[in-house]
């Protein structure tokens, strides 16, 4: 099981210059979606441009606790302290396994990140499934992923009809969606030394919402074509959209390619929430946005398509899937 889609070659990045984020982080109040018809155009807007120029915002008055948040981040700070042995016990190379926990090794001694991966929509199917220890990881992780989701789906009704397709479209499939949720704990670097903890990639599908214990992820400014730190304020969610949109949407919006690095002196925690369609689902252009200056760009697929190329091609230097869907 796994989320990224794909690790950007470091040919294609121009520079490897990292700027703080300048203009600001677009930062939306979710609480104005609910607001009346102007305030929540607006909001509408807002969202399908910071989708539309960066890829990437992040999100307040969001609806979720900062201690359901506290909580969430503290469950999965313990479970890495477990013993390797209680963590080994969800090691696995298959990817389709509903909990997966794994380690990737920058110099093939010293690990970059460690994380735990499991599927987290409907609750009642995958939660028995996670660990039982610590104590409070199942009730805790629970509360946040069930919130996390929330969001998600508020957001994609925004998205949808800020492409204009409609607050409504496919309704049925985003509420019948897979939610995979990504738990990283990356290792505090040494002084005077700088590592990548995850490799510049796009995440499959429509959005992910990030929340971490402190800074660490940078996202690719398309523009510029030089990475950008990314702070999240205390309460605030990161949001970035994955490939699956830029297929929906016909490359309307692009996929935002990021990576995580390693702090000097402090661990991080991160938990990264992937929002598609059920696994077996397909994703396809929307033939609305479809015309004769405008012909369909991206094949259909689903996430278990994603999953099998994975597989497929998981020790080969060919395109990524999102570039395989490519017509």
């Amino acid at each position: 099981m796994s989320c990224d889609s794909r690790s950007t070659p470091q040919e294609q990045l121009r520079s490897d210059k990292v700027h703080p984020p300048v203009p600001p982080m677009p930062v939306i109040n979710l609480g104005h979606l609910t607001l009346e018809p102007e305030t929540r155009s607006r909001v509408v807007e807002d969202i399908a441009n910071a989708c539309h120029d960066l890829g990437y915002f992040q999100v307040i008055n969001h609806g979720i606790s900062q201690s359901v948040m506290d909580r969430a981040v503290e469950a999965a700070s313990e479970f890495f302290k477990l013993p390797s042995e209680t963590k080994q016990e969800f090691a696995s190379d298959d990817i389709r396994r509903p909990v997966r926990y794994g380690t990737s090794s920058k110099d093939g001694t010293r690990p970059s990140r460690t994380f735990l991966k499991h599927y987290a929509h409907p609750l009642s199917e995958w939660m028995k499934y996670w660990p039982e220890k610590p104590p409070t990881y199942r009730e805790d992780m629970g509360k946040f992923s069930a919130g996390v989701r929330r969001v998600a789906l508020e957001l994609m009704e925004a998205i949808l009809e800020g492409l204009g397709l409609g607050k409504h479209y496919q309704h049925e499939e985003f509420e019948n969606g897979l939610q995979l949720l990504q738990v990283n704990c990356y290792p505090k670097e040494p002084e005077g030394e700088s590592a990548i903890g995850l490799a510049p990639h796009s995440d499959h599908g429509f959005l992910t919402i990030l929340l971490a214990s402190c800074p660490g992820l940078e996202v690719l400014d398309r523009s510029s074509d030089t990475w950008r730190v990314v702070q999240q304020p205390r309460h605030a969610l990161h949001v970035h959209v994955g490939d699956c949109m830029e297929v929906l949407s016909n490359g309307r919006v692009k996929t935002a390619v990021h990576r995580a690095v390693l702090n000097h002196g402090e661990a991080r925690i991160s938990m990264a929430s992937i929002h598609s369609f059920a696994m077996h689902e397909k994703v396809s252009v929307a033939k609305e946005l479809v015309d004769e200056q405008d012909p369909e760009k991206y094949k259909e697929s689903s996430f278990s398509d994603f999953l099998d190329y994975l597989m497929s091609n998981a020790d080969k230097k060919r395109m990524s899937f999102l570039e395989s869907l490519r017509t």
